[in-house]
C-alpha cells in the first residue's frame, strides 16, 4: 500500500504527457505492425493516429486523473486500485483507439478491431507500470525541483 495524499495538477499533467509519449510509441508500433500484416505498410498512418491519439488522449487522460483523486481520500492507493484504475483508463483509451484507428484507416472492420484488441494487452501493462512507478516519485518533488531552477535564474 503506498501512501497518496493529493496529487497536484502540475503533477497529472506530467504524469499524463509522460504516459502519453509511452502509449503514443506503443500505438505507432501496433498500428505500423497490424497494417504490415494485413499488406498495408505505411509508416504515414500509424503516425498520424499517434498524433491525434496523443492530443486527444493527453487531453481525456488529465481528466481521468483527477476524477481519480477523489478515490484516493484516504490516502493510500492500493494493487487492487491501480489495477481498477487501469481498467477503467483502458476501456475509455481503446475505445477511442478504434474509433481513431478506424476512421484514419477508413476500416472499421478487422484492422481497427485488430489494433485496438492489441493494445488492450500492451497498454494495459504498461499503464499498470506506469502507474505503479509514478506512485514512487514523493509528491511535491517535481515542484521543489521547478521552485528551485526558478529561485536560481
Amino acid at each position: 500500500m503506498t501512501t497518496y495524499p493529493h496529487e497536484s495538477h502540475l503533477r497529472s499533467i506530467l504524469k499524463g504527457i509522460s504516459w502519453r509519449i509511452i502509449a503514443t510509441l506503443d500505438t505507432i508500433l501496433i498500428v505500423l505492425i497490424i497494417t504490415c500484416i494485413q499488406g498495408e505498410c505505411n509508416i504515414e498512418p500509424a503516425i498520424k493516429i499517434g498524433l491525434i491519439e496523443f492530443l486527444v488522449k493527453l487531453f481525456i487522460y488529465y481528466i481521468h486523473e483527477r476524477i481519480w483523486q477523489f478515490t484516493f481520500k484516504d490516502g493510500t492507493v492500493t494493487a487492487k486500485e491501480s489495477f481498477f484504475k487501469s481498467v477503467s483508463w483502458r476501456l475509455i483509451a481503446t475505445s477511442m483507439t478504434f474509433v481513431i484507428s478506424g476512421a484514419v484507416l477508413k476500416d472499421y472492420g478487422t484492422v481497427a478491431l485488430s489494433i485496438a484488441i492489441t493494445e488492450i494487452f500492451t497498454k494495459f501493462a504498461f499503464y499498470y507500470l506506469h502507474e505503479r512507478l509514478w506512485l514512487k516519485i514523493p509528491l511535491g518533488r517535481v515542484r521543489k525541483i521547478i521552485q528551485r531552477k526558478e529561485h536560481h535564474e
